[in-house]
């Protein structure tokens, strides 16, 4: 039997206390990009009724009577938080699986005949010790039913952390209490379909009528089906499949109505996305320029976008800076107020297979050379250390962040100062 645990790496909220302990107990909240919605709440702020995805706005007189702690979001902490988190379960557990930076898959089924629940409990202790940050577990004989226990080891107090859903009788009790609209993999939609036939928890979607289930929610209901009622059918991923895309792109911080202006934040989502493809060993055949304005305001709406497509797949930052500014030009369209722009680099491909041009073979091999010199500089001093002019200086139009904490891990200038 695969035993699938779904370890919960880390909230933001988590990664705010490890640096600030005077916010334990305290009411907090992580918003997102430009200080927009909450992405992140402690449970103190739960108790108040604050949800996932409420606009920061509307949050401002209860923020204000109950002396809520507020922080913009701080991905250069969490992300190197959650690496840390990730090298600790590498060295504890047979087999991980990183599903994103809050959450990965341990393969447990070597250790089926161990006390799983203790295991889980030492997992969590190590965690804890090592890195600082609390986490979850949930262990059962499918990735689903990890799921499951992950939710109920965050929300039950009796659990301490951890949930084993790998008892029989205890997987039932469970599956009821589960809302059918919380089994992961199920979206509104299917939430409605299920209700609407008399399916309201994960207990009741687990023994649907499978036919039905195939029939109207296809394989993958199907599956889903199969893993509420033990069968393991998604396996571990050890190895994350190739990226068929990347995409990089943000809301401004204030409308931009120049071409110039415009230009630099494209130009800086062009070279973020071509750091990332160098950083994965890839080349894109494709790139995408795509604006809008904001469709909240009333006011004249537009989106465009223009589509290049290479005549040698590259990572080159210079050469898809050249293609990017171009396409910026050519939809851009003067009199409105954009809100977002973002570049998508598509049609990828290992870099070492791209077969460029007898004849600029030499100048492609020396921009090669250029870009690893400046990812190397970036990476020991800071992102953005060098960069391309094209992408501005003081970037007026860059997104809100104005309750951002401190990188505390990355940056030597941020570094905690400890006083005697």
């Amino acid at each position: 039997m695969s035993i699938g645990n779904n370890a919960r790496l880390l909230d933001y909220v988590s990664c705010e206390r490890l640096f600030n302990p005077k916010l334990e107990e305290q009411p907090v909240i992580v918003l997102s990009n430009n200080d927009g919605c909450t992405i992140a709440r402690s449970n103190e702020a739960k108790k108040l009724g604050i949800q996932m995805g409420v606009p920061a706005f509307k949050l401002r007189q209860l923020i204000q009577d109950h002396n809520i702690q507020v922080y913009s979001s701080n991905y250069t902490l969490y992300g190197d938080l959650s690496s840390r988190v990730m090298a600790t379960l590498d060295q504890l557990a047979p087999a991980v699986e990183v599903y994103s930076i809050d959450e990965a898959f341990l393969d447990l089924s070597t250790l089926k005949n161990h006390d799983l629940s203790a295991y889980g409990q030492h997992l969590r202790s190590t965690v804890h010790q090592w890195t600082g940050i609390p986490v979850s577990i949930g262990i059962g004989p499918t990735k689903t039913l990890a799921k499951i226990a992950n939710r109920l080891a965050k929300k039950l107090s009796e659990a301490e952390g951890v949930w084993n859903l790998t008892n029989c009788t205890e997987s039932l009790q469970a599956l009821a209490s589960i809302d059918v609209e919380d089994v992961w993999g199920i979206g509104r939609q299917y939430a409605k379909l299920l209700r609407a036939n008399g399916m309201s928890n994960a207990l009741q979607l687990r023994d649907a009528d499978q036919r039905w289930i195939k029939q109207k929610m296809g394989v993958v209901g199907l599956r889903i089906v199969l893993e509420l009622g033990g069968m393991s059918c998604i396996p571990i991923e050890l190895c994350p499949q190739p990226k068929k895309m990347t995409c990089v792109s943000r809301s401004f911080g204030r409308p931009v109505e120049s071409l110039a202006e415009l230009q630099e934040a494209v130009a800086t989502y062009a070279s973020r996305a071509a750091e990332k493809l160098r950083r994965d060993g890839l080349a894109a055949w494709v790139l995408t320029v795509f604006v809008n304005t904001n469709r909240f305001q009333d006011e004249p709406q537009y989106y465009n976008c223009s589509t290049t497509y290479l005549p040698v797949a590259t990572s080159d930052t210079a050469e898809l800076l050249g293609y990017a500014l171009r396409a910026t030009e050519a939809i851009f369209c003067a009199g409105y107020r954009y809100k977002k722009a973002g570049v998508l680099l598509s049609e990828l491909v290992p870099a070492q297979v791209v077969q460029a041009n007898f004849f600029d073979e030499r100048e492609r091999h020396r921009a090669q050379k250029l870009m690893q010199v400046m990812d190397q500089i970036n990476a020991q001093m800071g992102a953005q250390t060098l960069k391309f002019a094209a992408a501005g200086i003081k970037q007026p139009w860059q997104v809100k962040s104005e309750r951002k904490s401190k990188r505390f891990t990355t940056c030597w200038s941020e570094l905690p100062v400890a006083k005697a």
